[in-house]
């Protein structure tokens, strides 16, 4: 079953800038991943502090092959540092794709 997921990021001020930087890069390299049906990066008109990923995958397989990507490993590593509050995630099957 194809499954999405939203994880949701709080950034410092002054570590906007670099942490959308490092996504777009992470974008650009997922999309590209066997399996991947959608990855978008969204920021809160409201809040640009906030931010938000929809990542949906064919199966828990791929989803779980992405943590396991360069990519994803620089991105982590360079935006923990940037988070003002620990990232959320929620888990959802897709129904409809």
């Amino acid at each position: 079953m194809a499954i999405t997921t939203c994880v949701y990021v709080w950034i410092v001020p002054e570590r906007i800038e670099a942490f959308i930087e490092a996504s777009v890069e992470n974008h650009n390299h997922s999309i590209q991943e066997p399996g991947n049906l959608r990855f978008d990066f969204c920021q809160d008109p409201g809040d640009p502090c906030k931010f938000m990923l929809y990542e949906a995958y064919v199966d828990e397989q791929s989803a779980a092959a992405h943590k396991e990507t360069a990519h994803y490993q620089k991105w982590n590593e360079t935006i923990t540092p940037f988070m003002a509050k620990p990232r959320e995630r929620t888990r959802y099957n897709l129904l409809s794709y």
